[in-house]
């Protein structure tokens, strides 16, 4: 049922998108376009109540394959965290700035040793919930990105924690 009707929704948004785009907007590099007006809202979904950190602990993975987890995860949500050689202060800050650069996302929240931010898909505007969670006793940034909606991201959280890490990385050599 969720194909059928991502298909029909699909065949809409093509047919639709002459009369809301003009031509020359398809010019435009994909980087630069943001989720269409129209549907913005629709495909954004409510935060759950279940952000945060929890004895130590993230919120685990439901069982659809749209969310990755560092914490006490199955093999199919698990993802590594980050290793730090730093202290947690320049850890956080470092993050932060990676966090800047990552297309369509913003923080939204940060404590000191806890991170939540929200990352926009480009065209349809669906919300992910991106959490980092600095533990007092380790070097390593647990990590949780989820989709709000539907079922498959097809790949897109873990793909981009993997990002991050990269970029982390990078700055923090």
């Amino acid at each position: 049922m969720y194909r059928f009707i991502s298909t029909i929704l699909g065949i809409l948004i093509v047919l639709t998108s002459s009369f809301i785009l003009p031509t020359t907007a398809w010019a435009i590099p994909s980087s630069q376009i943001a989720a269409l007006p129209i549907v913005k809202n629709i495909f954004a979904g409510h935060a759950p109540d279940s952000l945060g950190v929890n004895e130590g602990h993230l919120s685990s993975c439901p069982n659809s394959p749209n969310c990755v987890l560092s914490q006490d995860a199955d093999d199919s949500h698990l993802i590594a965290p980050i290793v730090y050689d730093t202290d947690l202060d320049t850890a956080r800050e470092t993050l932060l700035k990676v966090l800047t650069v990552v297309p369509r996302t913003q923080v939204v929240e940060q404590t000191d040793n806890y991170i939540y931010a929200q990352s926009e898909s480009r065209l349809i505007g669906f919300i992910d919930d991106l959490e980092f969670y600095f533990p007092p006793d380790e070097k390593v940034i647990h990590l949780r990105s989820a989709s709000r909606l539907g079922e498959s991201d097809l790949g897109v959280n873990r793909r981009r924690l993997e990002q991050i890490r990269f970029a982390f990385q990078d700055l923090n050599a």
